[in-house]
């Protein structure tokens, strides 16, 4: 569950539509939106049902996202970050509830049976024509996981790179920065599931996969014994995005939402509280 890209100029723009309650995030997904009050009742309108904020994300719900797969829980850091936006909005913990939504259905077009999609989805351009997104609540670097005998492990220069046999999950962004970033000699594998791109890499299909740091880390610590994860690769801006139905109204509230948590230092706890390990991991260039 990877993803990548967000324009500089999109992420001014996001900015400056936090300055008013009702600005959209049309401004940041290039969609409009009609500005609500962002008072409890005045987004109900706008809400998937009355009086409830629905929150969506996939299945399983990986740590340090979250943990137990137990999004309403509020442990880790996309689940209390959920529900210190609903917080921010008027809801109490109770009004929250959980919904299913597969990675790669969240950003296809069409109506949505939610309010937002919190799971790790990088803001694209591409994406952003059939969804809205919020400002960033993360911005994230890619990393490498290989099984610890692997010759990647020593040898990642830029050109040793692209010797190796990738996999990675379909419509992510790992799977984008590796074609467009390392651009290895052999096409990469794609698979329909993270489950299904770490099996390859412990049946030795794949040599290495790529993810967002911190899944990264939790994959090689504690989901597969005998990988590492070798590096993380620089910033290329990306950074996840609450994903909306296109044009939704709600963004601006939820947009201001994150700038006040921004603002008070919240996000920066919770960063340090579920993420800290991730924010010293040694950089290497694709």
């Amino acid at each position: 569950m990877m993803r990548r890209v967000a324009l500089a100029a999109v992420a001014a723009t996001a900015a400056a539509g936090l300055a008013a309650c009702g600005s959209s995030a049309g401004t940041s997904a290039g969609g409009t939106a009609k500005p609500v009050s962002c008072t409890y009742s005045g987004v109900q309108p706008e809400l998937y049902q009355k009086g409830v904020l629905t929150v969506a994300t996939d299945k399983p719900a990986y740590p340090p996202w979250f943990e137990n797969n137990n999004p309403a829980n509020g442990k880790g850091y996309e689940s209390a970050v959920a529900y210190a936006i609903a917080k921010q909005l008027g809801f109490r913990p109770s009004q929250v509830r959980w919904a299913y939504e597969p990675f790669d259905a969240s950003y296809a077009p069409g109506p949505k049976k939610f309010d937002f999609d919190i799971n790790e989805i990088s803001y694209t351009p591409q994406r952003a024509t059939a969804v809205t997104f919020s400002s960033s609540y993360y911005d994230v670097q890619q990393a490498l996981v290989a099984i610890k005998s692997s010759p990647i492990v020593t040898k990642h220069s830029p050109a040793q790179l692209k010797s190796y046999v990738y996999g990675d999950q379909i419509g992510t962004t790992s799977l984008a920065f590796i074609t467009g970033s390392i651009q290895p000699t052999s096409q990469p594998k794609v698979f329909q599931t993270l489950n299904d791109v770490k099996q390859a890499l412990q049946t030795h299909q794949i040599a290495a996969f790529v993810t967002d740091t911190p899944t990264a880390q939790y994959i090689s610590s504690s989901e597969i014994p005998g990988t590492e994860m070798v590096a993380q690769f620089p910033s290329t801006g990306e950074h996840y995005g609450l994903l909306f139905s296109k044009g939704n109204p709600l963004v601006g509230c939820v947009n201001k939402a994150i700038a006040s948590l921004k603002s008070d230092g919240t996000l920066a706890a919770l960063q340090k509280q579920y993420l800290q390990l991730y924010l010293t991991v040694p950089t290497i260039q694709p």
